[in-house]
């Protein structure tokens, strides 16, 4: 599916059996949230989250924010009833963990579709193992009920035999071809999680690099990081009032049959005015998230 301009500046995770938890998230100033059927709901618990999350998702309010379900993988003994349930929960979008190639999410889309699933309904992909970043572009052109990579960076850490650093060298090639990927697909994308909650200072670090790169948000363990999120991937003061200066002009110089667009100097062309239009459109959907 085509991204629209939705905020999804912080996506947070959701424990499937924790009915108090989802209870609480009503009142969280997330974008989305994530109810986890899957390293978040233990193997005993696995059948009763389903019916928890299913319950929460079609009778709880949650405004506008997004809910996404993380189904168990199709290999596992939950994941295929997760999926036929999640498709008529009500959820907006149903995440599949360890993504490695386009045939899982052709197999989800059947069942989505075989389930009753509406059109609207996306399906968002993990991508956290080195198979996954071998084949991201394959994936991301698979089907266009994809509307979203997650990027699982704690599961691609430990598969590398790497380390879990500040500055995030030893996965910055992999993000770099996952945002790649997605944004040559028209599709979302979202950082992985920031799994050290006592390190506020990396926290902090790991949102601005996210927003740097190209992010349009980040995953979540923990109610406290999304402030700091909300903060760091969307657009500022001073990128707002550039972005309406710059429709400003572009629509005097239609006006005027201007070739060539200049603001403060600067020269301004077809891709600045795309920008400006997508940044204010952003603000003013974080804008209606708060109301």
């Amino acid at each position: 599916m085509a991204t629209t301009v939705r905020p999804r500046r912080s996506v947070l995770y959701m424990p499937g059996s924790n009915g108090r938890a989802h209870e609480k998230a009503q009142a969280l100033a997330v974008d989305g949230i994530i109810f986890d059927l899957e390293a978040a709901t233990a193997p005993d618990a696995k059948e009763s989250g389903r019916a928890t999350v299913c319950e929460t998702v079609r009778t709880r309010d949650y405004g506008l924010r997004e809910k996404i379900v993380r189904v168990n993988g199709l290999n596992t003994p939950w994941g295929y009833e997760d999926l036929v349930q999640a498709s008529r929960s009500g959820a907006d979008a149903i995440l599949i963990p360890k993504v490695e190639s386009g045939d899982i999410l052709l197999q989800t889309q059947k069942i989505m579709e075989a389930s009753g699933a509406p059109e609207s309904v996306e399906i968002w992909a993990m991508i956290e193992t080195p198979k996954a970043i071998l084949s991201v572009e394959e994936i991301a052109g698979t089907t266009s009920r994809l509307g979203c990579f997650v990027t699982g960076t704690s599961d691609l850490v430990n598969d590398l035999h790497a380390q879990h650093t500040r500055d995030r060298l030893p996965v910055l090639a992999s993000l770099s071809m996952c945002l790649l990927a997605a944004r040559a697909y028209d599709l979302a994308i979202v950082d992985g999680v920031h799994i050290d909650l006592g390190d506020e200072e990396g926290y902090l670090r790991s949102c601005r690099q996210g927003a740097e790169l190209g992010f349009d948000g980040k995953t979540l363990i923990h109610p406290k990081q999304v402030a700091a999120a909300n903060e760091a991937f969307a657009p500022s003061v001073k990128d707002i009032e550039w972005s309406r200066k710059i429709m400003v002009a572009f629509d005097e110089a239609l006006a005027q049959k201007k070739s060539v667009l200049t603001v403060d100097g600067k020269l301004i062309e077809d891709l600045h005015f795309a920008g400006a239009k997508r940044t204010l459109k952003l603000a003013e959907a974080i804008e209606k998230l708060k109301a």
